[in-house]
């Protein structure tokens, strides 16, 4: 498979799982209506896994272009392809929030609160402050890329290590997702929230394009800081 098409078929599937359950939780009429907050860990956990598991062979499966301009910046990937692989995972991000939207087509008019739509697509601060939240976005993504290179160089049993970044997932969102709803991941949040602006999805509200640059900005500078930390260490 092309590394490219890996990339956007790996994101597609992680939006598709991971927007899929918050869509389930808020909104109207679902079986999964309010199961919470570690639901919507646990299932971007597996979406992250089973992302990898499906296109690691072939294109590596960073399927987040914090992930991507990290390693480059860190002499681990060609520069000459990072905007192939950003443009791939903004695309299948793009596209899994389409499926989404089809998915759960009937919910969307049986749901008033045009915020909760939003926030299936795309990710607000709980409390609107410039600074936190890209402190936020920004912590989070360097531990994320930090923890994926130290558990790149363990060893673990054959196919384990997707398991194992999605545990550190569930642990991110759980520990520091409180705050902007951790998208640690700049195609998670801008396919989607052009997905959100562009398709005709019932009662829906702004796309808080003056939020949207925070979860591309904060994640691409701490997947840099957390590949430095980790070259400065290790």
């Amino acid at each position: 498979m092309n590394p490219y098409l890996g990339e956007f078929l790996g994101t597609l599937l992680l939006i598709l799982l991971g927007e899929g359950v918050v869509a389930g939780v808020v909104l109207k009429g679902t079986k999964s209506e309010n199961a919470g907050w570690l639901t919507i860990c646990v299932a971007w956990g597996l979406a992250v896994a089973f992302g990898i598991y499906a296109v690691g062979e072939y294109s590596g499966a960073h399927l987040n272009p914090a992930i991507t301009i990290a390693l480059a910046a860190a002499g681990d990937f060609e520069w000459s392809r990072v905007a192939g692989y950003c443009l791939a995972q903004v695309s299948g991000a793009f596209t899994g929030a389409v499926l989404v939207w089809l998915f759960y087509f009937p919910h969307w008019k049986a749901t008033s609160d045009a915020a909760a739509k939003l926030a299936v697509f795309s990710t607000a601060p709980a409390i609107r402050h410039t600074v936190s939240n890209v402190l936020s976005e920004l912590i989070a993504t360097a531990i994320l890329v930090f923890a994926i290179l130290f558990i790149g160089v363990n060893e673990f049993t054959q196919g384990l290590k997707p398991l194992v970044v999605g545990l550190l997932i569930v642990s991110i969102g759980l520990s520091l997702g409180g705050t902007t709803g951790f998208a640690i991941n700049p195609a998670r949040d801008l396919g989607p929230r052009i997905a959100h602006a562009i398709l005709p999805v019932a009662g829906k509200g702004s796309s808080d394009w003056g939020y949207a640059w925070i979860p591309v900005a904060g994640p691409v500078a701490g997947g840099i800081l957390g590949a430095v930390l980790f070259k400065l260490i290790y």
